[in-house]
């Protein structure tokens, strides 16, 4: 694996770090659970930074990098569908994307809203429809998901479908959320470092406590680990690296997240640290494509097949793995 970024990539970051300066602070004196920007995913659609995949020189690895480095951001971006599934199916889809899977469209969807691109990944195939406002019911009350989200009432009877392949799309989708889940704890643990370096207690920052430094670093290696497998499964294409990287990501936000929120006291459980823009994110992200449980047997069905289908008395299977392995119980 190459571990250091080419020219291209490089410059491609360098140029979305300028675009994204004006959005990298929070806005004075706003406590929003969740912060949208339509300025700059429009200078993001201009510039070509969504589209990065389709360049040759570029390819996923790109993409992935592009929604890490997004996803740092205090505002939600849908760029991580649109950078890295969206190809796959139709590059020319209307935007913003959302995807669900067959059978399971009752859960809340990111960036759903009127005119918005549906995407259904399933076993009768890949297909797809515009939202509509009669389709579209809105979170209501309070919601601790840190994005807009709304509930898909119903999918028409008159869709799109495409010549794509299921496993295909599912395997970009995982890498998609593996790598704005980096993004994601990269930023939130930043934003941690800063605040305990700061933050004084007993006439010493609370950074140089040991007992916090072991656990801060602990959580580096982790949400690097993140970073890195979310990259391989761009790089390799391998159903098996995507749904290793997703469970990874997971598997690290459940963890992780805990720590920073103990770290800040409890702040970012509230809203006068900007903490919650990325934990409370990640909360809803651990709920992605069946959550952990679906990332473990769908890494089990790709890597040894039927011989990863065997747990105990019982095992499911998700739907959409390659190979689906076949559910026995042992003599």
């Amino acid at each position: 694996m190459q571990l250091a970024l080419s020219e291209d990539q490089v410059q491609v970051l360098d140029f979305i770090d300028a675009l994204a300066r004006p959005y990298a602070t929070l806005p004075m004196h706003d406590v929003s659970l969740a912060l949208e920007s339509a300025d700059l995913d429009a200078a993001l659609v201009e510039n070509g930074f969504l589209d990065v995949m389709a360049v040759e020189e570029l390819g996923p690895v790109t993409a992935a990098l592009v929604v890490e480095k997004l996803a740092r951001l205090p505002f939600a971006v849908e760029a991580a569908l649109s950078a890295l599934v969206r190809p796959l199916v139709d590059p020319d889809l209307p935007r913003p994307l959302c995807l669900v899977e067959e059978g399971r469209t009752g859960g809340p969807l990111r960036f759903l809203r009127p005119g918005a691109s549906v995407v259904v990944v399933g076993p009768s195939g890949v297909r797809s429809f515009t939202a509509t406002h009669d389709m579209i019911a809105p979170a209501q009350g309070d919601t601790l998901y840190a994005y807009p989200v709304a509930f898909l009432t119903h999918v028409p009877e008159a869709t799109t479908a495409h010549d794509v392949d299921a496993a295909q799309v599912l395997r970009a989708w995982r890498v998609a959320i593996a790598a704005e889940a980096a993004g994601l704890l990269g930023a939130a643990l930043a934003s941690v470092v800063t605040y305990v370096s700061d933050r004084k207690q007993f006439g010493r920052p609370l950074a140089t406590f040991q007992a916090m430094r072991h656990r801060l670093a602990e959580d580096q290696v982790v949400t690097n680990s993140v970073h890195w497998l979310a990259l391989r499964a761009a790089g390799t294409g391998d159903p098996g690296d995507a749904a290793l990287a997703l469970l990874h990501a997971q598997e690290a936000a459940r963890r992780v997240c805990y720590d920073y929120h103990q770290f800040l006291g409890g702040m970012g459980m509230t809203l006068e640290h900007p903490l919650h823009l990325w934990t409370y994110r990640l909360k809803l992200l651990t709920a992605e494509l069946g959550g952990r449980g679906e990332q473990g047997l769908a890494a089990a069905a790709a890597l040894w097949g039927d011989a990863g289908s065997s747990s105990g008395t019982a095992c499911a299977s998700h739907p959409f793995t390659p190979s689906p392995p076949r559910c026995r119980t042992p003599a």
